[in-house]
């Protein structure tokens, strides 16, 4: 198979491989929780011309400090809504997606064939597909897979690609708050990079040091220090380091959000994942071809990240994917990638462009001409269009208004004239506030809270908050004013 040939043959494979992945990416519905805070935040930037210090989305913090470390995923996320409405959107994600799935398919394509790395990646798309929520996470992603690339590089010797590292820095310290993983990645290849790593002391200080080991980790050490000072080029400087502290300290976080609690083996998804993380020690023993230090050290440190919440599984799961390639890539060399004799590249490359193609007919916009029944483009549960409808062409019902805390982003978007009293930006609320949402929500001491609140408007989750729906129900003191399968929005009935 001559150098042509390969290429095509190779993106045939691509393409099957990404097919169901940007297929699938087109059907996943948007859930409201951070999305639509996220296109606001965008508006209020470009509107204002900077990025807002104190909280203007809700009147429970209203005038309160907040910080907005993904200014820029904000102003993205808005400008493409904006452009191109749900279509670009979706659109966007997709491109992601691919770009960030091509890339592990090719670290993958130097251990294994085409059709291993194939089959490896429809795997790991179907088990991570559960992170393809639109949110600033998906920017990090192809990110993350750019500096993975620019280390194996380094650890082959090319010290030119180490560049992308700081780049890479820049970019993420102003689109999600995983700036970290890209130190993560090169202090560990800093201090257990090398080809043959003996840990003596002289050694292991020198790699530590940078500046008293080799010149490979010369260019380490220096690029992490470039990397440190591209993470400060940004509205706030020093300030996104705090930030990162703070959230990794925020106890609302960690009580009331599901992705920060450790992952449990719930869900074909998360199925995957546990017996993918417990077959991989048995396959390492038994094959051939053995991890370097680097790689164990990043199956460990991410294997724990992982573990202990379920926002990390998928880091880990990109790390896995490409380590698992490595261990069976003799295996599959003889059993699954066997040599074509024959190939012809102009039927490779039309097949291949077919394959990329395809996918769009199940893009929003384009699947409305021919697909009826297509899947609703927003969860509903979470995104109160109907009952927003009701409330903007209601002005008169009285405020302010409590609502559905996973209501408040879209709300937040498409009707700010209705300040919210709680959303999903967890790390903004305290834990009283929280813990008072949660009471209140059960149904439990719900009428003394609003009454000292002054509420007079409720927007309530039918699948969320069934027991305060029944209690608002049952009392005298409101009134029904509007009801879907998804919302009911009740008013005091001495205000109206």
């Amino acid at each position: 198979m001559n150098s042509r040939e390969h290429r095509t043959y190779d993106l045939l494979w691509l393409s099957i491989a990404l097919l169901p992945l940007i297929g699938l990416s087109f059907m996943l519905a948007v859930p409201a929780q951070d999305y639509w805070w996220y296109l606001r935040l965008g508006k209020d930037i470009l509107e204002q011309g900077a990025t807002p210090l104190v909280d203007t989305m809700g009147y429970s913090r209203a005038g309160e400090p907040i910080f907005y470390q993904q200014w820029l995923s904000g102003i993205i996320f808005y400008l493409v809504y904006q452009t191109g409405g749900v279509t670009l959107t979706f659109l966007l994600r997709a491109v992601l997606i691919g770009i960030t799935y091509g890339s592990i398919w090719s670290l993958m394509r130097s251990h294994v064939g085409a059709r291993t790395a194939t089959i490896l990646l429809i795997i790991l798309g179907l088990a991570t597909s559960n992170n393809w929520m639109i949110r600033p996470q998906l920017f990090a992603y192809p990110l993350f897979l750019l500096c993975l690339f620019a280390i194996y590089e380094w650890q082959k010797g090319n010290n030119r690609l180490l560049f992308l590292l700081p780049l890479s820095t820049l970019l993420w310290a102003n689109l999600h708050g995983s700036f970290v993983l890209p130190f993560l990645l090169a202090g560990a290849a800093l201090v257990f990079g090398a080809e043959k790593l003996e840990l003596n002391t002289k050694d292991f200080l020198g790699a530590l040091r940078g500046l008293g080991g080799s010149k490979k980790n010369q260019a380490m050490f220096f690029t992490i220090l470039a990397m440190l000072v591209a993470s400060l080029l940004n509205p706030h400087g020093l300030g996104v380091w705090q930030y990162l502290v703070f959230i990794l300290n925020n106890p609302s976080d960690y009580l009331f959000s599901v992705e920060w609690r450790p992952p449990t083996n719930e869900g074909w998804q998360m199925n995957i994942f546990f017996v993918w993380m417990l077959v991989f020690p048995i396959a390492a023993a038994f094959s051939k071809q053995k991890l370097t230090w680097l790689e164990w050290v990043l199956f460990l440190g991410f294997g724990w990240l992982a573990l202990s919440g379920v926002r990390y599984v998928i880091w880990f799961m990109f790390l896995l994917a490409i380590f698992t390639a490595k261990l069976v890539s003799e295996w599959s060399n003889a059993f699954v990638d066997k040599p074509i004799e024959k190939i012809n590249p102009r039927t490779n490359m039309a097949l291949a462009a077919m394959l990329f193609l395809v996918p769009l007919i199940l893009l929003p916009g384009i699947r409305d001409s021919w697909w009826d029944g297509a899947p609703d483009l927003y969860e509903l549960a979470t995104t109160p269009i109907e009952a927003v409808e009701f409330l903007e062409t209601h002005e008169d019902l009285p405020g302010p208004m409590w609502n559905d805390y996973s209501f408040g982003s879209y709300l937040e978007f498409m009707l700010p004239s209705r300040p919210t009293w709680m959303d999903t930006r967890m790390y903004s609320f305290p834990q009283a506030q929280w813990e008072e949402y949660v009471r209140v929500t059960n149904a439990d001491g719900w009428q003394e809270m609003f009454d000292r609140e002054g509420i007079n408007l409720l927007l309530l989750s039918q699948a969320a908050q069934p027991a305060l729906i029944e209690a608002v129900s049952s009392s005298p003191l409101w009134c029904e004013e509007y009801r879907d399968e998804y919302a009911v929005i009740y008013s005091r009935c001495e205000v109206k």
